[in-house]
């Protein structure tokens, strides 16, 4: 045999065995495999549960005031005493609780504020005395309904307002004290505010409320003290029909206990 065919006869088993071995290589080569990509998870403000809070901010208080009566409690015609609007500052706190179902909210609250909301008018009965209103505190007893977009929360409220309310009448010239009275008035409420949820568990809000006071008569107990006053200290020195509302603009912090966040795909 020659060595020429025994190369030849060599060469061409290699060749055959090296396409055997690569056409298994590409039969194992590994598979490429597609799986469907896991739904992306939201997580979706919950607005339920207890909260607590502050608030603070800026209120405006107006009162009207007719004469009915007049020194020992004398029947008088009603003449128009005139009108004061008297602002200042609110402070105070908050504690309620709200329910979700679906995009709508539902709560009940309560809440208390130190006021300093005090005007005066001089009377157009006698010159010689100012009239001088106060809302010293003021308490809200709300039921609330919104509507939510995740951790915003657009509400309105309404509901019961008491206020504590104090008068004096002044001299005009000496702001000495001729008379006073004071009372704890009750009336209603309704508002509205938006809240914003920043953190799991805390938000901050913004709210407007109208108090809805209505009137009142009220029997002004001498001072015996003023110049031309001829009523003993105690005794009745007139009584006034009083009609008031006041206004606020708060801002709010709240703390919700627990506050689930709810995962929404």
């Amino acid at each position: 045999m020659r060595k020429s065919h025994v190369v030849a006869g060599v060469t061409a088993a290699i060749g055959v065995i090296l396409g055997s071995g690569l056409a298994s290589a590409a039969d194992l080569a590994p598979q490429t495999y597609y799986t469907k990509a896991p739904a992306v998870v939201a997580a979706a403000y919950d607005w339920s549960g207890f909260y607590i809070g502050a608030n603070g901010g800026w209120g405006q208080e107006r009162t009207c005031e007719t004469l009915t009566n007049s020194a020992l409690n004398v029947p008088v015609a009603p003449r128009g005493e005139g009108c004061s609007t008297g602002s200042g500052a609110v402070l105070g706190g908050q504690y309620g609780y709200r329910w979700q179902t679906g995009a709508f909210v539902f709560g009940a609250e309560a809440q208390g504020d130190w006021s300093n909301l005090k005007g005066a008018n001089v009377s157009q009965v006698n010159p010689l005395v100012t009239n001088q209103t106060k809302i010293e505190g003021l308490g809200l007893f709300t039921g609330q309904v919104g509507y939510a977009w995740n951790n915003a929360l657009f509400y309105a409220k309404g509901g019961a307002a008491v206020v504590a309310d104090k008068y004096n009448g002044l001299g005009t010239a000496t702001g000495i004290g001729v008379d006073h009275t004071s009372e704890t008035r009750l009336g209603g409420v309704a508002g509205a505010g938006i809240e914003y949820g920043f953190a799991r568990n805390w938000s901050v809000a913004l709210e407007y409320d109208h108090l809805f006071m209505g009137n009142n008569n009220k029997t002004f107990a001498s001072t015996g003290l003023g110049a031309g006053n001829l009523v003993p200290a105690g005794g009745i020195r007139r009584a006034m029909d009083i009609g008031q509302d006041a206004d606020m603009v708060t801002a709010r912090i709240n703390y919700r206990f627990g506050a689930p966040i709810v995962p929404r795909y």
